[in-house]
């Protein structure tokens, strides 16, 4: 039954298509959806490649940057050994951009790197092809008949990873495969991303997208352990994000990463103080008193030691030294036991009015960005914001 629903919107989808549409091939590629691969149908080609390439000018002229797409690929299509082949096909893609076409332009863009690896636009279209993937990254939805319909963070991770994957050595690789990550992140993918953010530090090591990456590993970690406290999750982060400032001492991102650490440990602390409480209700003294112990050695001076002294001493007095000090076992366990934990810890620190992340850092200044080089990413700084921010276009190179 489903199947005849898809074959059934498919065929009104084909009959409501605008003629500008007609011609088109219609071809379904797994993880990708249905897509049209040829519009080369639309126009008849010209007699000479000179004649074909000013009636492309012409329709871009006039703005008509579907026509003027078509146009140019057609010319790629018609008279591929031409020396205007290799720059309409770039201008195709930029048509397919200008128009909307996101999908096309990237499949374009696509093809002039495998078809001219040495062409003297490769650059520009690598360029071009990573905006796209900002694009798509930001929130722009693949089109099906030419209306927005699917979501794009798997298509902004497969434009990421063909940067990394036709110019490796190139100044877009780093940030690219960090965008993998984000790519990644945005699909609720956490393990694969942490694993493309390794791959920039171990590939790009000396890259400043490396010190990004190394950053957002510890970020990942931080919000899984938030989601629902995961002791291995905020250790995983206090580990990475130790080791960001082992590395990146004097970074921009230094002080935000000091609060993320004084937050993870006032989350351990802040956990101790509820199982302590915990074990203190139901009666398991010995249990309780441990953990007071953690509290008042973790915390010295604070609110929370002080109210665990107290505690401590009102236990003593009530069930005596000999009962809290008859052998090292350590508190009860058991499947119950640690699920009836974890749930109280939920519980209270959901509770707790900075429950949703450290305090944003104080603003540093901005460092005058270097043209010649790719931008680096908006990190994020709260779990509300769940990617970079949109880059702007680089200058021409």
């Amino acid at each position: 039954m489903r199947k005849t629903h898809v074959l059934i919107l498919l065929a009104a989808g084909l009959i409501i298509l605008p003629c500008r549409w007609a011609g088109a091939e219609v071809e379904y590629q797994s993880g990708q959806g249905w897509s049209l691969t040829d519009l080369s149908g639309e126009q008849k080609a010209e007699a000479t490649p000179e004649a074909q390439l000013g009636k492309a000018q012409k329709y871009e002229q006039a703005g008509d940057y579907h026509h003027a797409m078509v146009a140019y690929y057609l010319l790629t299509r018609k008279f591929p050994r031409s020396g205007a082949a290799p720059g309409a096909q770039l201008k195709a893609a930029e048509m397919a951009v200008k128009s909307g076409d996101l999908d096309r332009g990237y499949d374009y863009y696509n093809e002039y790197l495998t078809k001219y690896p040495k062409g003297d636009d490769f650059d520009n279209a690598l360029q071009g092809m990573y905006d796209i993937g900002q694009k798509f990254l930001a929130g722009a939805r693949r089109r099906l008949f030419g209306v927005k319909a699917f979501p794009s963070m798997a298509r902004a991770q497969q434009v990421f990873e063909n940067i990394v994957k036709v110019a490796p050595f190139s100044k877009w690789a780093p940030l690219a495969q960090f965008y993998v990550g984000q790519a990644l992140e945005k699909q609720g993918k956490p393990d694969d991303a942490v694993a493309a953010y390794d791959e920039v530090i171990s590939r790009y090591p000396t890259d400043p997208a490396a010190a990004d990456a190394q950053y957002q590993i510890g970020y990942v970690y931080l919000v899984e352990s938030r989601t629902a406290y995961d002791k291995t999750s905020a250790l995983k982060a206090q580990e990475a994000f130790e080791d960001y400032l082992t590395r990146y001492p004097n970074s921009e991102k230094a002080a935000q990463t000091q609060d993320d650490l004084k937050a993870i440990q006032a989350r351990e602390n802040s956990n101790a103080v509820t199982v302590a409480k915990y074990y203190d209700k139901k009666k398991n003294y010995k249990a309780a008193v441990i953990y007071y112990n953690e509290v008042i050695k973790e915390q010295p001076g604070t609110p929370d030691a002080q109210a665990a002294a107290a505690r401590i001493t009102a236990i003593k007095a009530l069930v005596g030294d000999a009962a809290l000090d008859a052998g090292p076992e350590k508190p009860e366990t058991g499947a119950k036991v640690q699920s009836d934990r974890r749930l109280q810890a939920q519980l209270d620190t959901s509770s707790r009015a900075d429950y949703l992340g450290p305090p944003v850092a104080e603003p540093t200044p901005t460092p005058v960005p270097d043209q010649t080089a790719p931008p680096r990413p908006s990190l994020r700084s709260s779990p509300d914001d769940l990617g970079p921010a949109p880059e702007p276009p680089l200058p021409a190179q």
